[in-house]
């Protein structure tokens, strides 16, 4: 069973990051609209990254991080 949930952090160095798993066909397009307006809205440079559960985003506030 699909359970549609986007997971919002704001880690300490400005990051925001979220991470879902799997979203349903129903609800995707409009998690990928909310994730465009965030990034679009917060400006900086946003990074994906899939994963073995599903995928997630990046979002730097400010200054561009690395990441290791």
């Amino acid at each position: 069973m699909i359970i549609d949930k986007l997971d919002i952090r704001i880690l300490p160095d400005g990051t925001i990051k979220t991470a879902s798993d799997e979203v349903s066909p129903a609800n995707h397009r409009q998690a990928e609209e909310f994730l465009r307006l965030l990034a679009l809205l917060t400006g900086g440079p946003v990074s994906r990254e899939r994963n073995l559960k599903g995928h997630g985003h990046q979002h730097h506030h400010g200054e561009e991080h690395q990441h290791a």
